[in-house]
């Protein structure tokens, strides 16, 4: 059939623009065997191989040979403009993304074009982000004004999203260049369009008047380096990438369309039809049909392109489908609801034709077609007019409803069936501190973690909903859900990989005068008390376990991954991403079972207590 509609997932598209994405322009590597990528630099900055801080000293990192990593290690003599570090690039519209390593008390900053600053900051525990916190888009600076109004037009980050010093954070930045007329004229500010740390959104379409401070320049450009802060405290940089947007927009011209009453099951021959309504309009949209359903509109013009190279493109159309054809190719074949496809186009003016059947009566009009090519950001081709207005995220106050059952979808846990492996008896549990964590009663297993805002269980309760919320900070995850503790033949055995045979029983929990809980089970004939707390630093979480009757062979598995990695004072750094501190009381062991890294303890005495730092 030409056109069939499913019930399933026709709001979406009309919420967000929820369409396949096939992969976006291939993002560059900044170089880093050695500084050739940058200008010439002072002794500050260095390539080295692996960079590690010291949670006890300030501004302090420890560094060994090797390649892949920037390090800035800034002394007391280290201050001015001849310690920043700028790129040979020169750019206008930039996607950058990067990985950054914070000292303890360390203050670096991102200046996109060398003007206008991302604040990195060790804003490890703060609660409530000020511009010059971690993520921030720092203030513009004036001396000549009152003294209090020196500094203006900062933005705070939105949430505290930082991970502690030490630990590797992710940036992604999407940049919008100033505009400037024939005469050199500003005539458009430079924007951030987004900012996203650590996975979550900080910043959305912030305009910028002017470079902030600390700028290595003044003036504005079309384009400018990017400049990394070396003047003010140690960090680390690695996994540099960037995707530059300096090419024109392709544009549709001489666009006409031919609107068609009816259900059609295949596309029609148009010399057989007579259209309801036909003209010439100058953009894609709906509103050229004058009935709200079982239509067809068949869009025809001249796709003019400036940059010859390989396109991809994104059809939405909520209760219906249609076709997309450029250069007398099929690029998005029959489709319903969404889709997507990719091409080569040479530059020049190309044939387009564009098929929009709409039959569901309770959606309302819309289009939505977007493209994206060589040195083009993905950008809207279509009119706004009829999009359904966003639903309102349904957001727990953790003040209200500090405790929370759902189902928890874990993103990058394969569930075998395409999808995220879901946990159908967690229990999120927020704090004042805003660090919270989920817990799974079917495993006695600590799920995540995450810094930042409570719970959206707009999944849960908008329209019919799934039964599943989600965290609104920076989440660590560890993996998909395991028992905590576990009996083992010997300190080489593998750990299990579910209850089966383990005597595994929930018991609920218990809540104490705070209305914190603590968990409890039954597993391998023992009784298990399992209580988690955020001190009030909220620089992660102490958990301790009490075990009824423990066996000699029972251990716990406080920690899995890649690599994990011994520090001082029992302080083990996993994968880079998070701290596990122990007690001297327990031996502990890190071994090493089908490639991955564990470190586990023995609970025999009845009692464990460790702390992840985040």
């Amino acid at each position: 059939m030409f056109l069939r509609v499913t019930t399933f997932g026709c709001w979406l598209l009309g919420i967000s623009m929820a369409m396949a994405q096939p992969p976006g322009p291939r993002s560059i590597p900044v170089p880093l065997n050695g500084l050739s990528a940058f200008r010439p630099a002072q002794a500050n900055w260095s390539v080295v191989g692996d960079v590690s801080a010291d949670l006890s000293r300030n501004n302090t990192l420890t560094i060994r040979t090797g390649t892949g990593i920037l390090a800035n290690l800034v002394g007391p003599s280290n201050t001015g403009q001849a310690y920043n570090l700028l790129t040979q690039l020169e750019h206008g519209d930039l996607d950058l993304e990067l990985d950054y390593m914070m000292a303890k008390g360390s203050n670096s900053g991102v200046y996109l074009q060398g003007r206008y600053e991302v604040q990195l900051f060790d804003s490890w525990g703060v609660k409530n982000p000020k511009v010059v916190d971690n993520g921030s888009i720092y203030e513009r600076w004036d001396d000549k004004r009152p003294e209090a109004q020196r500094g203006y037009e900062g933005y705070a980050a939105r949430q505290n999203v930082s991970r502690a010093p030490g630990l590797w954070q992710h940036l992604k930045v999407s940049f919008q260049a100033p505009r400037f007329d024939a005469n050199g004229r500003k005539t458009e500010n430079a924007r951030m369009l987004r900012i996203e740390l650590n996975g979550v959104t900080i910043h959305e379409n912030v305009e910028l008047t002017g470079p902030t401070r600390s700028a290595a320049f003044t003036d504005e450009k079309p384009t400018g380096p990017i400049m990394l802060q070396g003047d003010h405290g140690s960090v680390a940089f690695r996994n540099i990438r960037y995707v530059a947007f300096d090419k024109p927009r392709p544009e549709l011209v001489n666009l006409s369309y031919a609107v068609y009453k009816g259900r059609f099951d295949k596309e029609p021959d148009y010399t057989k039809l007579t259209p309801d309504t036909k003209g010439i309009t100058s953009e894609l949209t709906p509103a050229v049909s004058r009935t709200p359903n079982e239509f067809l509109i068949r869009y025809q013009g001249t796709l003019h392109v400036n940059e010859p190279g390989e396109y991809t493109v994104n059809v939405g159309i909520p209760g219906g489908g249609g076709i997309l054809r450029v250069n007398n190719q099929t690029i998005v074949p029959l489709f319903e609801e969404n889709g997507s496809g990719k091409v080569t186009l040479p530059a020049g003016d190309l044939p387009f034709e564009l098929l929009y059947g709409k039959m569901a009566e309770w959606v309302q009009p819309s289009l939505r077609l977007s493209m994206a090519g060589p040195g083009i950001r993905e950008f809207l081709m279509t009119s706004t007019l009829g999009e359904s207005p966003e639903t309102d995220p349904i957001l727990i106050d953790a003040a209200q409803t500090p405790i929370l059952r759902s189902f928890m979808d874990l993103p990058g846990v394969p569930n075998g069936k395409g999808g995220p492996f879901r946990v159908v008896h967690a229990i999120s549990v927020s704090s004042p501190e805003q660090v919270h964590y989920t817990y799974d009663l079917d495993k006695g297993a600590l799920v995540q973690l995450w810094r930042g805002q409570f719970l959206d269980a707009t999944p849960m309760w908008n329209d019919r909903g799934d039964g599943s919320s989600r965290p609104t900070g920076m989440v660590q995850r560890f993996g998909k859900p395991a028992l905590f503790i576990a009996k083992l033949t010997s300190t080489q055995s593998e750990w299990p990989k579910d209850t089966i045979g383990t005597g595994f029983r929930p018991k609920g929990y218990v809540l104490d005068d705070n209305d914190l809980p603590t968990f409890r089970y039954q597993t391998n004939g023992v009784t298990i008390s399992d209580q988690i707390r955020v001190p009030a630093n909220g620089q992660g979480i102490r958990r301790e376990v009490t075990v009824q009757n423990a066996a000699s062979n029972l251990f716990a598995r406080l920690a899995e991954g890649t690599s994990i990695n011994a520090l001082e004072n029992g302080l083990y750094v996993v994968d880079g991403q998070f701290y596990v501190q122990v007690d001297s009381q327990t031996a502990y062991t890190v071994r090493t079972i089908n490639g991955r890294q564990e470190l586990i303890a023995p609970v025999s005495n009845g009692k464990l207590s460790y702390s992840i730092l985040f």
